[in-house]
């Protein structure tokens, strides 16, 4: 159905701050469901770092095992120490290792990814053979023999994420790059000689951005999921100090007698990446052009 004509259409409203966000997809359930968990992660670790039930590392052993009960919502490890506290400095760590893994790798792999894909040629050869032998090798792989030739420490766990997710943002970036150079607007820029920076940082930069979003949000949940594995196996932070991995190996050997001792940071954990996983696929379907595409043509053929 066509549009009305101007002269003969009734005043449009400007639209609310909340319709614009609808016609978005801002609002949509996954975004809205995602970003709500990762604030409650998020929160949980801010308030640990001023201020738990208890002392994380205070033993209390005349409280060993307790159950969860009103003074200890998730009840307290072999030693008496409360759980939900522990869990709670744990977050600030898990999350600290995570992000800063993530966002190491993010910016070495969009410089890596913007050589490859815009300058192409023997920088792009090189180092696209060392990426591709790089993700030949399971990210978890690669950054458990780096742990071990470092030793186990929450700077190696970073570094050792940061060199395995590095490779995966190189080579996502590079192909957004390629894609985008031989466009018209790209090679109108060329063609007026500027220079290779303000290219990228004006033409290239706001194409790769949506893809980058979705990219760290992907990684971010490998990154909490992997650093608490690295800390399940004991190559990960190290007692006393808490992280997700190390509550969760503590509570394995009470599994049957005492379950609570894992299920505080597993929920964490499950919690965590469910929140991230989630906003990054609403993420993906609102900065998608042609999920956007899709959507729009869907509304307009009287889908809600």
């Amino acid at each position: 159905m066509s549009a009305p004509a101007a002269s003969t259409a009734a005043p449009v409203l400007a639209p609310t701050r909340r319709a614009t966000l609808r016609s978005r997809g801002l609002l949509n359930g996954r975004v809205v469901f995602g970003s709500t968990l990762v604030l409650i992660v998020v929160a949980v670790a801010v308030v640990g770092m001023m201020w738990t039930p208890y002392p994380a590392d205070a033993p209390n052993l005349n409280a060993r095992f307790a159950a969860p009960q009103m003074h200890h919502l998730l009840g307290t490890d072999e030693l008496g120490r409360d759980i939900l506290s522990r869990a709670m400095v744990g977050a600030r760590t898990s999350l600290i290792i995570s992000v800063s893994a993530v966002a190491i790798a993010a910016a070495i792999g969009t410089v890596i990814g913007f050589l490859t894909g815009y300058l192409r040629g023997v920088i792009d050869i090189v180092l696209s053979r060392i990426i591709d032998a790089m993700l030949a090798v399971p990210a978890l792989v690669l950054a458990l023999g780096i742990v071990a030739m470092l030793g186990a420490s929450a700077t190696s766990v970073t570094v050792a994420l940061a060199v395995a997710y590095t490779p995966t943002f190189a080579r996502v970036l590079r192909g957004v790059v390629v894609a985008a150079r031989d466009h018209t607007y790209v090679e109108a820029s060329r063609g007026l000689g500027l220079p290779a920076i303000v290219v990228v940082v004006k033409d290239l930069l706001p194409s790769v951005l949506p893809i980058m979003v979705v990219q760290v949000t992907t990684s971010l949940a490998w990154g909490i999921l992997d650093e608490a594995n690295l800390g399940f196996l004991g190559l990960g932070v190290q007692p006393p100090a808490p992280s997700w991995g190390s509550l969760l190996i503590e509570g394995r050997q009470y599994m049957y007698d005492a379950p609570w001792l894992s299920i505080g940071a597993g929920a964490f954990v499950v919690m965590a990446v469910l929140g991230v996983n989630t906003l990054g696929d609403g993420l993906r379907d609102v900065l998608d052009p042609r999920a956007w595409t899709r959507r729009h043509n869907y509304r307009k053929r009287g889908g809600k």
